[in-house]
């Protein structure tokens, strides 16, 4: 809810025009009437309307600054006339009217080219445009006329003010890294696939890691989704990726390396968070140390996510992407409470990036450590992808601990049941089919519906195929062992009984259901906390309630000065492109601190959580000027007895046609947003 004088957003009109500011209505929507902490916003203008938030403002020149954003971003695609010329023509009048040098019949003008734009333009940033400008036209007509019959220029024409503008999409708003989705689509479609990659790499460099394990929540924000079915956007992620790689290029970088500029960053962690942090502090001249504390780069990606989903060559390329920024890999690297009060005096600030790899428990009846055969998700997964991905071959001590007499993960005659309901879970299920375990379950409390909004349709499927079988509105009663060796597990069983009042229906135990499962391995996936003990105790650093590093969710700084967090040790268990998008706003802000002690976001990073909290996507528009349903395209899988024993990648990706046809699809749906500050 947002107080205005004025606003036709979204369809909303709101007239508080000539009424005591007292008795203004609000507005619906979560317009930003407060541009940041220090400054009020005057209006905002956007693809779906206007909002004033003060009565002096300069509704022509504001028309017209909206208008000159179309030109300064150059996001018109030249690909028809209305929107190379319509948004021109539109800022040539608009300024000579607020010069005072305009006409009724330039009014007129720019209604027509407006209504044409709308109609004609084959993307949506044409189509947009003209909105709120002619609402302007349409509800301050007396102002423009003043103007025009006076020849007077408008009230603010002269004076210095602050527009600021940003461009976005639905999915790019959807996406945690604000990723330029519709650029690198169009990259494919023009067989660009540099433009392609560097659009990718401008807020995301794991492209080859985002462009295969990503739950692609864009998806769900995309628009065409209104229409038929959303872009394949993840599936032409990988593209200028795959193309870069296999084709032997050097890396194709979006933006040149600054000069060293003699500031030092320490980086704790050399995971998704942590590399991110790293590249783009690195490109801003800064030098960076990243210490790892796993014998190999890539934190759980590499060690967490199976090769089968992420194979390790693909993702060593994004690593090495990140090193030919400059950057320094420190490995086998635990650091401490001692290394930490070392690095605040050493650094310029230093990057907590540590992840969460301490498995949490079932919280069932005898639940105990002792017990053979119970083993923690993370790592259960450690042990699989250190040795089939880099060799590392399972110690003596870790088969006896875990009931194994290989030096690698077989499971061969053996049951296992894993409790869980996200990719963690997924990753260790499908790991157990391929290490030829007789029997696998995955137990969750929930339905069907819920595993695939947690995790994705494609993997919940494929692991159905593959031969899991889920067991729902379940979960772990009681491990049962002999001599603390596990033998099996009691599950209860309940039923969902919904609310009378309406709120979320409750989880109810059945009884007389509960039943037994024989097990010899139990596997909690339920999720995962993060290891702190090497935060200094003196520095009292503020912990959330999950027990993770507290920061404001905005600039990531902790409540020490120059100590950042980001990621999972941040948030709590999260997923990759989440950690990347917290990653690169806090390379942001860092990189700025280190320059001048203070921590601020850019207008850009401002406008990007307005944005979020506005909401770009709307589900219920209904899209028009489009042919509806072309079809999605669907890459190659591995059939399952190809894939169900071996670690060959089970997503093939698209062929250069399938990719073509599934970019052509992309409707292009850029929107401009600008504030008056």
């Amino acid at each position: 809810m947002s107080k205005v004088y004025f606003s036709t957003w979204n369809g909303e009109f709101v007239n508080n025009i000539n009424t005591p500011i007292e008795e203004w209505k609000e507005s619906a929507y979560n317009l930003p009437a407060q541009y940041d902490s220090h400054r009020e916003s005057k209006a905002f203008i956007g693809w779906d309307g206007v909002a004033l938030f003060d009565k002096d403002v300069d509704v022509i020149r504001l028309a017209m600054e909206y208008a000159a954003q179309y030109q300064e971003y150059s996001e018109a695609c030249g690909r028809c006339a209305p929107g190379r010329w319509g948004g021109r023509i539109l800022y040539d009048q608009l300024d000579k009217i607020a010069r005072g040098e305009g006409s009724v019949a330039d009014l007129d003008h720019l209604r027509e080219i407006g209504k044409s734009m709308q109609i004609t333009s084959k993307c949506e940033i044409g189509k947009t445009v003209p909105n709120p400008i002619l609402d302007l036209m349409t509800h301050f007509e007396h102002v423009f006329l003043e103007c025009i019959n006076e020849h007077k220029p408008s009230i603010h024409y002269s004076e210095s003010i602050a527009y600021i503008a940003k461009i976005t999409a639905p999915c790019t708003d959807a996406c945690p890294s604000h990723v330029d989705i519709p650029a690198y689509i169009e990259g494919v479609r023009d067989l660009r696939m540099d433009d392609s990659l560097m659009a990718t790499r401008q807020t995301m460099p794991l492209a080859h890691v985002c462009g295969r394990v990503c739950p692609h929540p864009c998806e769900d924000a995309c628009r065409r989704t209104n229409l038929d079915e959303p872009i394949s956007i993840m599936a032409l992620k990988r593209l200028g990726a795959d193309w870069e790689t296999d084709h032997g290029y050097d890396f194709f970088h979006p933006i040149q390396k600054k000069p060293n500029n003699g500031k030092r960053v320490a980086v704790i962690g050399a995971g998704p968070a942590g590399l991110t942090t790293a590249y783009y502090l690195a490109a801003e001249g800064i030098e960076v140390d990243v210490y790892e504390e796993l014998p190999v780069l890539g934190g759980e990606v590499a060690v967490g996510v199976p090769e089968y989903r992420m194979p390790i060559d693909k993702y060593n390329k994004d690593i090495e992407c990140v090193k030919d920024m400059g950057v320094n890999f420190i490995v086998n690297s635990k650091i401490n409470a001692d290394d930490m009060r070392r690095f605040e005096s050493e650094y310029d600030a230093v990057m907590v990036a540590t992840g969460t790899r301490i498995s949490k428990k079932v919280y069932c009846n005898n639940e105990r450590f002792e017990i053979k055969g119970y083993w923690g998700a993370i790592d259960f997964l450690d042990k699989v992808n250190l040795y089939d991905k880099y060799g590392y071959a399972i110690s003596k001590e870790d088969q006896e601990k875990n009931l194994l007499t290989t030096p690698y993960l077989d499971l061969t005659g053996k049951t296992l049941v894993c409790v869980g309901g996200g990719f963690t879970s997924m990753d260790v299920v499908r790991c157990a089919i391929r290490a030829n375990a007789k029997k696998v379950y995955m137990i969750y409390r929930r339905d069907e519906k819920t595993i695939i909004k947690n995790t994705t349709y494609e993997e919940y499927h494929e692991a159905v195929e593959e031969g899991v079988e889920f067991l729902f509105h379940s979960a772990v009663a009681e491990m049962i062992d002999e001599e603390d060796i596990l033998k099996s597990l009691l599950v209860d069983k309940f039923e969902l009984v919904p609310d009378p009042n309406g709120g979320r229906a409750e989880l109810v135990k059945i009884e007389g259901a509960s039943y037994v499962i024989e097990a010899d391995y139990l596997i909690p996936a339920v999720s995962q906390s993060a290891d702190l003990k090497l935060l200094p105790q003196e520095w009292e650093i503020e912990k959330t309630s999950w027990a993770t590093i507290k920061t404001n969710g905005k600039d990531y700084m902790t409540s020490r000065k120059g100590i950042f967090a980001s990621g999972d040790c941040e948030y709590g268990p999260m997923t990759i492109v989440n950690a990347v998008g917290q990653a690169k706003r806090a390379a942001s802000v860092m990189a700025r601190y280190v320059q001048s002690g203070e921590v601020t976001l850019s207008d850009d990073e401002i406008m990007e959580d307005h944005l979020r909290k506005l909401r770009v996507y709307d589900k219920k528009e209904k899209v028009t000027g489009w042919l509806a349903g072309v079809p999605r395209q669907h890459s190659q899988v591995l059939e399952v007895e190809d894939r169900k024993y071996n670690n060959k990648e089970v997503n093939l990706g698209f062929t250069q046609e399938e990719a073509m046809s599934e970019a052509e699809r992309c409707m292009r749906c850029y929107y401009i947003a600008m504030v008056q500050a």
